[in-house]
């Protein structure tokens, strides 16, 4: 596990930037199904992967084939939840159930990405990026059938956070392409996406579709 300390004199600088598509895995338990979708979404230029599967535990050898994948594509690798699946990814994404976050910085050390929920909340982002995290995530932008019931976000909160804070913001939730442009001009810098990529026929094409969308605004930042 990684005992690496985070103290006052230390400089985190991420070497990665968040940015574009952000790729989170559907729950499939076959990995000879899952592994092409993933290498389809890469090469359609997703620049972050995370790893979730809310169907069955999680496990490191999964997680290490993903991350060594994404490593030879120059992707993002996230593990969800875990800090001790983090140790073989560049870092870990927390929901609000899952521990402190400045302990969890502490535990990471400073080489690896802290990204963390923060729902319809400013306030809970604020306090995230000055406990050390390196990107935050807001959401349900819209309806989102991955997660029915969560709080939703609002076009408004993405652009006061956008004039907020430093770190990278995340839209979540119920994201397609006819309405990521929506999230993208509010000030998102990237879409995490499941369900309107892993679902499409071409997984490809989708891919390419939602990451044009942030070479298009790729000026604005």
């Amino acid at each position: 596990m990684m005992k690496q300390n985070l103290n006052q004199k230390q400089i985190r600088i991420p070497s990665k930037r968040i940015s574009g598509l952000y790729a989170i895995t559907p729950d499939c338990a076959d990995m000879a199904t899952l592994l092409p979708l993933i290498q389809a979404a890469i090469d359609g230029g997703a620049s972050v992967l995370q790893y979730r599967n809310k169907m069955q535990a999680s496990h490191a050898d999964v997680m290490q084939t993903l991350a060594t994948l994404c490593r030879e594509k120059n992707v993002i690798c996230i593990a969800n939840d875990s800090l001790q699946l983090a140790q073989y990814a560049d870092g870990v994404h927390l929901g609000r159930d899952d521990g402190d976050i400045a302990l969890a910085r502490q535990q990471l050390g400073i080489n690896k990405i802290l990204g963390v929920s923060c729902y319809n909340s400013l306030e809970r982002a604020i306090a995230a990026e000055q406990a050390g995290a390196d990107y935050v995530a807001f959401g349900s932008m819209f309806g989102s059938t991955t997660k029915p019931q969560a709080p939703r976000a609002t076009l408004e909160l993405l652009r006061q956070a956008r004039s907020t804070l430093k770190i990278p913001i995340v839209a979540i939730g119920g994201i397609t392409l006819q309405n990521a442009h929506q999230v993208a001009a509010a000030g998102a810098d990237a879409v995490a996406i499941i369900n309107a990529l892993f679902a499409e026929t071409d997984v490809y094409k989708a891919a390419q579709a939602f990451s044009n969308i942030f070479n298009i605004n790729a000026d604005r930042k």
